[in-house]
Protein backbone atom coordinates (compact mmCIF):
# COMPACT_ATOMS: atom_id res chain seq x y z
CA UNK A 1 0.00 0.00 0.00
CA UNK A 2 1.37 3.40 -0.94
CA UNK A 3 1.24 6.48 1.27
CA UNK A 4 -1.33 8.09 -1.00
CA UNK A 5 -3.81 5.33 -0.15
CA UNK A 6 -4.13 6.56 3.42
CA UNK A 7 -7.04 8.94 3.84
CA UNK A 8 -8.10 10.72 7.03
CA UNK A 9 -11.83 11.38 7.40
CA UNK A 10 -13.62 13.28 10.20
CA UNK A 11 -14.25 11.07 13.20
CA UNK A 12 -17.92 10.56 14.01
CA UNK A 13 -19.14 11.44 17.49
CA UNK A 14 -19.91 7.79 18.27
CA UNK A 15 -16.33 6.88 17.30
CA UNK A 16 -14.78 9.61 19.42
CA UNK A 17 -15.36 7.64 22.61
CA UNK A 18 -12.90 5.04 21.35
CA UNK A 19 -10.07 7.57 21.00
CA UNK A 20 -9.89 7.62 24.79
CA UNK A 21 -9.08 4.90 27.27
CA UNK A 22 -11.98 2.55 27.86
CA UNK A 23 -12.60 -0.35 30.20
CA UNK A 24 -10.96 -3.71 29.67
CA UNK A 25 -14.30 -5.17 28.57
CA UNK A 26 -14.90 -2.57 25.84
CA UNK A 27 -11.27 -2.52 24.70
CA UNK A 28 -11.26 -6.29 24.31
CA UNK A 29 -14.56 -6.36 22.40
CA UNK A 30 -13.48 -3.65 19.97
CA UNK A 31 -10.11 -5.23 19.12
CA UNK A 32 -7.89 -2.53 20.59
CA UNK A 33 -4.27 -3.34 19.80
CA UNK A 34 -2.73 -0.37 21.59
CA UNK A 35 -2.25 3.35 21.24
CA UNK A 36 0.44 5.87 20.37
CA UNK A 37 0.87 9.12 22.29
CA UNK A 38 3.01 11.90 20.81
CA UNK A 39 3.93 15.57 21.12
CA UNK A 40 5.73 17.90 18.77
CA UNK A 41 8.24 19.26 21.25
CA UNK A 42 9.08 22.80 22.28
CA UNK A 43 9.58 24.19 18.79
CA UNK A 44 6.66 22.30 17.26
CA UNK A 45 8.76 20.50 14.65
CA UNK A 46 9.64 17.36 16.62
CA UNK A 47 7.79 14.12 17.19
CA UNK A 48 8.28 12.44 20.56
CA UNK A 49 6.15 9.34 20.84
CA UNK A 50 5.37 6.48 23.21
CA UNK A 51 3.58 3.25 22.29
CA UNK A 52 1.31 1.50 24.80
CA UNK A 53 0.41 -2.15 24.22
CA UNK A 54 -3.03 -3.56 24.92
CA UNK A 55 -3.29 -6.80 22.91
CA UNK A 56 0.15 -8.08 22.00
CA UNK A 57 -1.43 -11.09 20.28
CA UNK A 58 -3.01 -8.70 17.74
CA UNK A 59 0.20 -6.72 17.17
CA UNK A 60 1.35 -8.71 14.16
CA UNK A 61 4.31 -7.87 11.94
CA UNK A 62 1.88 -6.78 9.21
CA UNK A 63 0.18 -4.41 11.62
CA UNK A 64 3.45 -2.91 12.85
CA UNK A 65 4.66 -2.33 9.30
CA UNK A 66 1.39 -0.75 8.24
CA UNK A 67 1.12 1.40 11.37
CA UNK A 68 4.60 2.85 10.74
CA UNK A 69 3.56 3.66 7.18
CA UNK A 70 0.35 5.37 8.33
CA UNK A 71 2.05 7.59 10.90
CA UNK A 72 5.00 8.43 8.64
CA UNK A 73 2.69 9.33 5.74
CA UNK A 74 0.96 11.98 7.84
CA UNK A 75 4.30 13.27 9.11
CA UNK A 76 5.41 14.23 5.61
CA UNK A 77 5.74 17.92 4.82
CA UNK A 78 2.35 19.56 4.47
CA UNK A 79 0.51 16.75 6.26
CA UNK A 80 -1.23 17.41 9.58
CA UNK A 81 1.40 15.62 11.72
CA UNK A 82 4.35 17.36 10.07
CA UNK A 83 4.49 20.19 12.64
CA UNK A 84 2.28 21.93 15.18
CA UNK A 85 1.50 24.92 12.96
CA UNK A 86 0.22 22.67 10.18
CA UNK A 87 -1.73 20.62 12.71
CA UNK A 88 -3.36 23.78 14.06
CA UNK A 89 -4.46 24.85 10.57
CA UNK A 90 -5.81 21.36 9.91
CA UNK A 91 -7.84 21.32 13.12
CA UNK A 92 -9.25 24.78 12.46
CA UNK A 93 -10.57 23.60 9.08
CA UNK A 94 -13.99 22.06 9.78
CA UNK A 95 -13.77 20.30 6.42
CA UNK A 96 -10.89 18.20 7.72
CA UNK A 97 -11.59 17.50 11.36
CA UNK A 98 -14.45 17.21 13.80
CA UNK A 99 -14.43 19.32 16.92
CA UNK A 100 -15.74 17.11 19.69
CA UNK A 101 -17.14 19.95 21.79
CA UNK A 102 -17.59 20.21 25.55
CA UNK A 103 -18.05 16.50 26.11
CA UNK A 104 -14.68 15.77 24.54
CA UNK A 105 -11.84 17.92 25.78
CA UNK A 106 -13.81 21.16 26.25
CA UNK A 107 -13.55 21.92 22.55
CA UNK A 108 -9.77 21.44 22.48
CA UNK A 109 -9.67 18.06 20.76
CA UNK A 110 -10.36 17.08 17.18
CA UNK A 111 -10.56 13.67 15.59
CA UNK A 112 -9.98 11.80 12.36
CA UNK A 113 -10.25 8.17 11.40
CA UNK A 114 -7.96 6.35 8.99
CA UNK A 115 -9.17 3.04 7.58
CA UNK A 116 -7.13 0.32 5.92
CA UNK A 117 -8.23 -3.14 4.85
CA UNK A 118 -7.85 -4.68 8.31
CA UNK A 119 -7.33 -1.82 10.76
CA UNK A 120 -8.91 1.40 11.95
CA UNK A 121 -6.79 4.23 13.37
CA UNK A 122 -8.65 6.76 15.52
CA UNK A 123 -6.53 9.88 15.89
CA UNK A 124 -7.35 12.43 18.55
CA UNK A 125 -5.56 15.68 17.71
CA UNK A 126 -4.70 18.64 19.93
CA UNK A 127 -2.59 21.48 18.45
CA UNK A 128 -1.79 23.20 21.76
CA UNK A 129 1.81 23.62 22.90
CA UNK A 130 2.78 21.83 26.10
CA UNK A 131 0.17 19.11 25.63
CA UNK A 132 0.13 15.78 23.84
CA UNK A 133 -0.68 16.57 20.24
CA UNK A 134 -1.69 13.07 19.14
CA UNK A 135 -3.36 10.02 20.58
CA UNK A 136 -3.78 7.29 17.99
CA UNK A 137 -5.86 4.30 19.06
CA UNK A 138 -5.42 1.27 16.81
CA UNK A 139 -8.17 -1.31 16.29
CA UNK A 140 -9.07 -4.36 14.31
CA UNK A 141 -11.51 -2.63 11.98
CA UNK A 142 -14.05 -5.45 11.77
CA UNK A 143 -14.22 -5.80 15.56
CA UNK A 144 -14.65 -2.06 16.11
CA UNK A 145 -17.29 -1.63 13.41
CA UNK A 146 -19.25 -4.65 14.63
CA UNK A 147 -19.35 -3.18 18.14
CA UNK A 148 -20.34 0.28 16.86
CA UNK A 149 -23.17 -1.20 14.80
CA UNK A 150 -24.59 -3.07 17.79
CA UNK A 151 -24.14 -0.08 20.11
CA UNK A 152 -26.43 1.99 17.88
CA UNK A 153 -29.32 -0.06 19.26
CA UNK A 154 -28.91 1.84 22.51
CA UNK A 155 -28.72 0.72 26.12
CA UNK A 156 -31.88 -0.86 27.50
CA UNK A 157 -33.10 -0.20 31.01
CA UNK A 158 -35.72 -2.62 32.29
CA UNK A 159 -37.55 -3.52 35.47
CA UNK A 160 -36.89 -6.86 37.21
CA UNK A 161 -39.65 -8.44 35.09
CA UNK A 162 -37.83 -7.54 31.86
CA UNK A 163 -40.25 -4.79 30.86
CA UNK A 164 -38.31 -2.14 28.97
CA UNK A 165 -38.55 1.27 30.64
CA UNK A 166 -36.38 3.38 28.33
CA UNK A 167 -33.26 3.36 26.16
CA UNK A 168 -30.35 5.76 25.97
CA UNK A 169 -27.58 6.08 23.39
CA UNK A 170 -24.16 4.65 24.20
CA UNK A 171 -22.26 7.14 26.36
CA UNK A 172 -25.36 8.92 27.66
CA UNK A 173 -26.13 9.38 31.34
CA UNK A 174 -28.68 8.27 33.90
CA UNK A 175 -29.69 9.82 37.22
CA UNK A 176 -30.09 7.50 40.19
CA UNK A 177 -32.24 9.01 42.94
CA UNK A 178 -31.97 7.45 46.39
CA UNK A 179 -34.71 7.11 49.04
CA UNK A 180 -33.36 10.13 50.95
CA UNK A 181 -33.85 12.33 47.88
CA UNK A 182 -30.16 12.64 46.99
CA UNK A 183 -29.02 11.64 43.51
CA UNK A 184 -25.96 10.79 41.44
CA UNK A 185 -25.48 10.96 37.69
CA UNK A 186 -23.73 8.05 36.00
CA UNK A 187 -22.21 7.49 32.55
CA UNK A 188 -23.40 4.35 30.77
CA UNK A 189 -21.66 2.35 28.06
CA UNK A 190 -23.05 -0.32 25.80
CA UNK A 191 -21.51 -3.79 26.16
CA UNK A 192 -24.13 -5.92 24.45
CA UNK A 193 -27.93 -6.10 24.41
CA UNK A 194 -28.00 -7.61 27.91
CA UNK A 195 -25.06 -5.91 29.64
CA UNK A 196 -24.18 -2.33 30.51
CA UNK A 197 -21.31 -0.49 32.15
CA UNK A 198 -22.43 2.07 34.71
CA UNK A 199 -19.39 4.17 35.62
CA UNK A 200 -17.08 1.23 34.72
CA UNK A 201 -19.08 -1.27 36.79
CA UNK A 202 -20.38 -4.13 34.64
CA UNK A 203 -23.98 -5.31 35.13
CA UNK A 204 -26.47 -7.57 33.47
CA UNK A 205 -29.41 -5.24 32.80
CA UNK A 206 -31.73 -7.41 34.93
CA UNK A 207 -29.18 -7.47 37.77
CA UNK A 208 -29.02 -3.66 37.67
CA UNK A 209 -32.82 -3.43 37.74
CA UNK A 210 -33.03 -5.75 40.74
CA UNK A 211 -30.40 -3.76 42.66
CA UNK A 212 -32.22 -0.50 41.99
CA UNK A 213 -35.56 -1.94 43.11
CA UNK A 214 -34.21 -3.63 46.24
CA UNK A 215 -32.49 -0.40 47.32
CA UNK A 216 -35.56 1.73 46.65
CA UNK A 217 -33.78 3.76 43.97
CA UNK A 218 -35.33 5.32 40.89
CA UNK A 219 -33.54 5.75 37.56
CA UNK A 220 -34.24 8.25 34.78
CA UNK A 221 -32.30 9.03 31.61
CA UNK A 222 -30.37 12.29 31.27
CA UNK A 223 -30.44 12.38 27.50
CA UNK A 224 -27.65 14.37 25.86
CA UNK A 225 -30.26 15.41 23.28
CA UNK A 226 -31.97 17.50 25.97
CA UNK A 227 -30.71 20.83 27.34
CA UNK A 228 -29.78 21.07 31.00
CA UNK A 229 -32.43 23.76 31.46
CA UNK A 230 -35.18 25.54 29.60
CA UNK A 231 -37.89 28.08 30.35
CA UNK A 232 -41.62 27.39 30.30
CA UNK A 233 -44.81 29.37 30.70
CA UNK A 234 -47.21 28.22 33.43
CA UNK A 235 -50.59 29.23 32.06
CA UNK A 236 -52.75 29.31 35.21
CA UNK A 237 -50.21 31.31 37.22
CA UNK A 238 -49.00 33.59 34.42
CA UNK A 239 -45.53 32.47 35.49
CA UNK A 240 -42.24 32.05 33.70
CA UNK A 241 -40.56 29.00 35.20
CA UNK A 242 -37.37 26.98 34.82
CA UNK A 243 -37.35 23.26 34.03
CA UNK A 244 -34.23 21.29 34.97
CA UNK A 245 -33.43 18.10 33.09
CA UNK A 246 -34.18 15.01 35.14
CA UNK A 247 -36.35 16.80 37.71
CA UNK A 248 -40.11 16.76 38.13
CA UNK A 249 -41.84 20.13 38.40
CA UNK A 250 -40.38 23.59 37.87
CA UNK A 251 -39.07 26.61 39.74
CA UNK A 252 -40.24 30.19 39.43
CA UNK A 253 -37.80 32.17 37.28
CA UNK A 254 -39.03 35.46 38.78
CA UNK A 255 -39.12 36.87 35.26
CA UNK A 256 -42.82 37.31 34.54
CA UNK A 257 -43.63 41.01 34.26
CA UNK A 258 -46.38 41.31 31.72
CA UNK A 259 -49.57 39.89 30.28
CA UNK A 260 -49.70 36.18 29.36
CA UNK A 261 -49.03 36.87 25.69
CA UNK A 262 -45.94 38.89 26.61
CA UNK A 263 -44.65 36.25 29.01
CA UNK A 264 -45.13 33.49 26.42
CA UNK A 265 -43.09 35.58 23.99
CA UNK A 266 -40.43 36.05 26.66
CA UNK A 267 -40.21 32.26 27.17
CA UNK A 268 -39.71 31.78 23.41
CA UNK A 269 -37.00 34.44 23.40
CA UNK A 270 -35.18 33.00 26.43
CA UNK A 271 -35.24 29.47 25.03
CA UNK A 272 -33.98 30.73 21.67
CA UNK A 273 -31.06 32.41 23.45
CA UNK A 274 -30.24 29.06 25.09
CA UNK A 275 -30.43 27.27 21.74
CA UNK A 276 -33.39 25.16 22.89
CA UNK A 277 -35.40 23.81 19.95
CA UNK A 278 -39.16 23.43 19.96
CA UNK A 279 -38.79 19.65 20.04
CA UNK A 280 -36.52 19.88 23.07
CA UNK A 281 -38.90 22.28 24.80
CA UNK A 282 -41.84 19.95 24.24
CA UNK A 283 -39.85 17.00 25.61
CA UNK A 284 -38.67 18.97 28.65
CA UNK A 285 -42.24 20.00 29.48
CA UNK A 286 -43.47 16.41 29.31
CA UNK A 287 -40.52 15.18 31.35
CA UNK A 288 -41.14 17.73 34.08
CA UNK A 289 -44.80 16.69 34.26
CA UNK A 290 -44.73 12.92 33.93
CA UNK A 291 -41.10 11.86 34.36
CA UNK A 292 -38.00 11.88 32.18
CA UNK A 293 -38.14 8.11 31.78
CA UNK A 294 -41.26 8.42 29.61
CA UNK A 295 -41.07 8.30 25.78
CA UNK A 296 -42.63 11.77 25.57
CA UNK A 297 -39.53 13.18 27.30
CA UNK A 298 -37.43 12.39 24.22
CA UNK A 299 -37.02 15.10 21.53
CA UNK A 300 -37.26 12.35 18.90
CA UNK A 301 -40.98 12.17 19.74
CA UNK A 302 -41.57 15.63 18.22
CA UNK A 303 -41.17 17.38 14.90
CA UNK A 304 -39.30 20.66 14.37
CA UNK A 305 -42.41 22.61 15.42
CA UNK A 306 -42.67 20.76 18.73
CA UNK A 307 -45.68 18.73 17.61
CA UNK A 308 -45.89 15.09 18.71
CA UNK A 309 -45.00 12.60 15.99
CA UNK A 310 -47.64 9.91 15.70
CA UNK A 311 -46.14 6.42 16.08
CA UNK A 312 -46.13 4.20 13.03
CA UNK A 313 -48.60 1.34 12.94
CA UNK A 314 -45.95 -1.30 13.66
CA UNK A 315 -44.75 0.70 16.69
CA UNK A 316 -48.29 0.86 18.09
CA UNK A 317 -48.65 -2.90 17.74
CA UNK A 318 -45.53 -3.72 19.79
Amino acid sequence: MSDTDFKAVPMQLEEARYSYRNSQQISSQTGLIGYLRADMGTNGNEFWSTWNDYRKDLKTDDFKSEFDDVINSFREKGQFLSDRQTLSRFCDDSQNALEFGERYGAGRDYGVRVNTQDYAYLMRLNPHKGEYNLYCYCYRKDWLDHHLERARRGIRFINPHYKELFRIPDGDHIRITYPDGSHKDRTCRYIDDSHVEVDNNLYHICEFAEIMESNGNTVVPLRASLPDQCYTFVEGLNMIAIINKGELGYTDAKSANGRPIENRAMVDKLNAQLGVTKAQYAAMKQGSRFGFDKPDADPKSYDENGQAIKPKQKDRER
